[in-house]
């Protein structure tokens, strides 16, 4: 197979190619939501929740796609390349795998994970009549249970929705912006998704009190089929570029009490030629300068 790479013409096409360039610190991961060719209402409605949430780092194909993803994924890559989407979000419908959804991610536009789950009950963001967080608000993630530690296919789960609805990565965080929560719970070989809007409510002091306040949508889904990548590749997927590891700093220690110490290594030093500050006391004379020469004294003797 030949690839020829041929450069761009307009200013619009080189701006497009430097955007898809590999970087040290890569954009935010954006999703794509794609309805199979038997999606039923249920399945249409949690996909479009879900890009509500997810949105503007989302894209939601209208149109349906008749394509079996654990079976042919040539054009989930094909998709993911078109629309530069590392991570999907694939809903269909059948007698044998009612109200299914398969979410996955990508590495080098090749499916890296894929975790099929099934839907046994919605709640969507227009049945709870309550107030809505504004579009693009970054969600605190919180995981309950010790599936999500002890198993691994729930561990690499835990894992695929950190990514899926982590956001944008932020430098600061401002108290007023934490207004969004959504909360995953594995018990009883089932997840538990529940979405609250956090309110901030007058205490008397400095720091709120903090209510909860259901939004939607909300979902208990039954994990299915797994397709989840081998360790090497796991592995290279997470490795980051030399330029983004942290230098490490030789000859520093810290304590129990988070105190610095730093270690100075310095050449051995001739402390007879220190030079002290000059005093009229401590001024040598002729008679110990010549001394120390080795030389004779420069009074001459008199003569008998």
């Amino acid at each position: 197979l030949i690839y020829c790479y041929r450069k761009p013409k307009t200013k619009r096409a080189k701006r497009f190619l430097e955007k898809r360039e590999p970087k040290l610190k890569e954009n935010t991961k954006n999703a794509m939501l794609i309805k199979g060719g038997n999606a039923n209402l249920t399945v249409t409605e949690v996909l479009k929740d879900i890009y509500a949430v997810k949105k503007p780092f989302a894209v939601l194909y209208k149109k349906k796609n008749i394509t079996r993803p654990f079976e042919d994924q040539t054009s989930l890559e094909f998709f993911s390349k078109k629309s530069d989407c590392s991570l999907f979000l694939f809903g269909s419908h059948n007698k044998k795998r009612p109200n299914n959804l398969i979410i996955g991610r990508m590495f080098d536009y090749h499916v890296l994970d894929m975790i099929e789950l099934g839907i046994e009950k919605f709640v969507s963001l227009k049945d709870v009549k309550n107030s809505k967080c504004p579009e693009g608000t970054k969600p605190m993630l919180i995981f309950a249970g010790d599936m999500f530690e002890v198993n691994e296919e729930y561990r690499r789960l835990k894992s695929l929705l950190i990514d899926f609805f982590r956001g944008p990565s932020v430098p600061n965080i401002r108290l007023a912006g934490l207004e969004y929560v959504l909360h995953f719970t594995a018990v009883d070989g089932k997840i538990y998704m529940r979405s609250y809007k956090v309110l901030l409510k007058k205490s008397g002091c400095k720091i709120p009190r903090i209510e909860l306040e259901e939004m939607g949508p909300s979902l208990d889904l039954v994990m299915r089929r797994t397709h989840l990548a081998s360790d090497d590749l796991y592995k290279l997927s997470l490795k980051q570029p030399k330029a983004l590891k942290p230098k490490k700093k030789k000859n520093i220690s810290h304590d129990v009490f988070g105190t610095t110490y730093g270690r100075i290594h310095m050449q051995k030093q001739d402390l007879s030629k220190l030079q002290t500050r000059k005093m009229k006391g401590l001024k040598k004379r002729p008679a110990e300068k010549s001394t120390e020469d080795g030389g004779v004294s420069p009074k001459k003797s008199k003569s008998a």
